[in-house]
């Protein structure tokens, strides 16, 4: 542990260019809203979200009672802002506008939601813990749920719970179910790795029900993100480590994780139906990706046609002139939000990447959320490759946290070169 015992101190003694302080005694309050928006998070089945009233709340409320705004969130507000306009721009080109006016009230939206978790978590990186817990009570109940109704624990769930034989949970889409397991994962394989063994019997337990959560939303892109994020995660707590002896305990506990991993894959596979709809689920290429107008072609076709549209296609735009949406973020960033917000999101995306990077390495008392919250990001951006995840709400918290922490370590550096005169 260094001298930043208490993590928001030196963050606290520097001067953002804005501030409005909190009413004395609230920070309390604070932490339990944040816990409360995390734990309604997985309740995304039906809209508006309650998760999307609990931050328009926090939003308003923090704008007026104690929001600050640092200059080292200003590239995050202003790369947001610049892909906002990029959708104002693209709006005539929409078809549906009114359709498209309320997708790009989403995106605002989630913008924002982004900016206040940034915010608010660079003035005090200890509420990061709430955070934490709220999601991982959102986890574990639409988890709970999801396997209930892919065994059909009671009347209903089965229709209510799944999608196409898959595990959905409070979610509509397996798809965006799956990857929302991913960083309380992380967190849970981050205090194994780190912690006694002893006091983490209950989490390993709670791991356990993710990974069968996980494991049956049969999503792709989920199974390879919880593989190779864990791995992930273990690499850079080994890199980190400088005892010998506590990386020959982190080797030990990758051959036993290596071991459980593959009896719990073949239990759950006995079981006919799991294994059959493993085997259609676990080839690499599916018919829709590979065919002439699959998801691959689209994607050759749909940048082409991005080059002589500057403004976009407008919300919508591509599915109109192909059979599906575009599977790809980053070609989404194109043709719904035309050069301008395609370019912005692009570079926010690898910017955060690039900021955030040496963080990791560094010995925080919030290094476990850079870490865990770093891979989760750099997997998400990965995917956004072969999937449309522009308006995933924890995609949005995970943008949030890790510009939180790149805030927050910035307000260090300058408390060390410009210490407070006594």
């Amino acid at each position: 542990m260094t001298d930043l015992a208490r993590p928001h101190s030196p963050t606290k003694r520097t001067r953002p260019f804005l501030y409005v302080p909190l009413m004395i005694g609230a920070e309390q309050i604070a932490r339990g809203l944040l816990f409360l928006a995390t734990a309604m998070s997985a309740l995304v089945i039906i809209e508006p979200a309650p998760y999307d009233l609990m931050i328009a709340v926090l939003l308003v409320g923090w704008s007026f009672f104690g929001l600050e705004l640092r200059k080292d969130t200003l590239p995050l507000l202003v790369l947001l802002c610049l892909y906002i306009a990029g959708g104002i721009m693209a709006l005539p080109a929409a078809e549906a506008p009114k359709d498209a006016l309320t997708f790009y009230a989403v995106t605002v939206f989630l913008a924002c939601s982004s900016f206040l978790y940034a915010a608010t978590l660079s003035a005090n990186m200890e509420r990061m813990e709430w955070i934490e817990k709220g999601y991982m009570v959102a986890a574990l109940f639409a988890t709970l749920l999801a396997i209930a109704g892919y065994f059909n624990a009671f009347p209903g769930a089965y229709d209510q719970f799944t999608l196409y034989g898959r595990a959905k949970g409070t979610f509509k889409d397996p798809n965006v179910y799956g990857p929302f397991l991913l960083l309380p994962t992380l967190f849970i394989v981050y205090d194994i790795l780190t912690k006694p063994i002893r006091a983490n019997f209950f989490k390993a337990g709670v791991l356990l029900i993710l990974l069968l959560g996980t494991f049956l939303s049969f999503s792709r892109a989920a199974w390879g993100m919880t593989l190779g994020g864990s791995f992930m995660v273990f690499l850079l707590v080994f890199i980190n480590e400088r005892r010998s002896m506590s990386r020959l305990k982190l080797l030990g506990l990758l051959g036993l994780a290596g071991i459980g991993l593959f009896l719990m894959i073949l239990a759950i596979l006995s079981i006919d139906s799991i294994s059959e709809m493993f085997t259609q689920r676990a080839k690499l290429v599916q018919d829709y990706d590979g065919a002439r107008l699959g998801r691959f072609g689209r994607w050759g076709a749909g940048f082409t046609l991005v080059t002589e549209a500057p403004f976009g296609l407008g919300a919508g735009g591509f599915s109109n002139i192909f059979p599906e949406d575009e599977h790809n973020s980053y070609l989404k960033a194109f043709t719904t939000y035309g050069w301008l917000g395609g370019l912005s999101y692009v570079t926010l995306v690898f910017w955060t990447l690039i900021k955030a990077f040496p963080l990791v390495f560094k010995p925080r008392p919030w290094q476990k959320y850079i870490v865990c919250a770093y891979v989760a990001f750099l997997l998400h951006a990965c995917v956004s490759f072969i999937i449309d995840s522009d308006h995933w709400r924890h995609y949005f918290l995970l943008l949030g946290i890790l510009w939180a922490v790149i805030a927050a370590e910035a307000g260090i550096s300058r408390y060390r070169r410009f210490p407070p005169t006594q």
